[in-house]
């Protein structure tokens, strides 16, 4: 009986572990959803296996038991949203598919964050002083009146973007990108705060169940112990 508990102790911390994790892709998602060109995430579970259980007398099968879970993958939804105007000149969107260009410490990432601005260069940066690429790799310049060519900003499409953080992407540039930049326009964010809350609270259920059958195991692991070397 103690190595079912024990089992079964460690099915239900796998998959509080798992529901940790997912909490944290939800509240990064919350966290956006006001950011321009944001992309959400969401979560895939998998089990560990089932294991085949055997009578250990006739041999029968009783039937499986899971193993417990865990984070199979994350997933980015890199579908375009739609576009507010804010009439600012150095506001940038992307309608339709692709990538705007930014030098970074690390080499050339990509976002679709538009919410640009210029630096004592006259050269067109991001929010923290990045500089952003046109489509030959170059610096764009932001002209006397203050405002930048939407055609002089590069627009790449990317193999296998991912994530990296600070609304960046990482991945290949493979061309030009077939949507069009605007300028006066932000893409809204990616995230859905009404999902994310749904989301949030179904994940807390989980892990309150969880808690709920560690509680529970432990006080029957309580009684086993308490009751060996007894007699009636």
């Amino acid at each position: 009986m103690i190595q079912n508990v024990e089992r079964g102790l460690y099915i239900a911390a796998s998959g509080m572990l798992t529901e940790l994790q997912r909490q944290d892709q939800i509240a990064n998602d919350l966290a956006n959803a006001s950011t321009p060109g944001y992309k959400s995430d969401r979560t895939t579970q998998k089990s560990f296996g089932d294991m085949l259980l055997e009578n250990e007398k006739s041999g029968q099968t009783v039937g499986s038991l899971g193993m417990g879970v865990q984070i199979d993958s994350k997933v980015t939804d890199f579908t375009a949203q739609p576009i507010r105007n804010t009439d600012e000149p150095l506001d940038f969107a992307i309608e339709g598919d692709g990538f705007f260009a930014v030098q970074t410490a690390t080499g050339t990432m990509y976002t679709r964050n538009g919410q640009f601005t210029v630096n004592p260069n006259g050269q067109l940066t991001t929010a923290k002083g990045e500089l952003v690429l046109g489509q030959n790799g170059q610096p764009v310049t932001v002209g006397a009146d203050g405002k930048a060519d939407p055609k002089a900003i590069g627009n790449f499409t990317l193999t296998n973007p991912r994530k990296i953080g600070d609304n960046m992407i990482a991945g290949t540039a493979s061309g030009q990108g077939a949507g069009n930049v605007v300028s006066g326009a932000l893409e809204g964010s990616g995230a859905d705060p009404a999902k994310s809350m749904v989301d949030m609270i179904a994940s807390f259920r989980a892990f309150e169940a969880g808690q709920k059958v560690i509680q529970t195991l432990d006080e029957t692991l309580g009684k086993a112990s308490s009751s060996v070397g007894s007699l009636q």
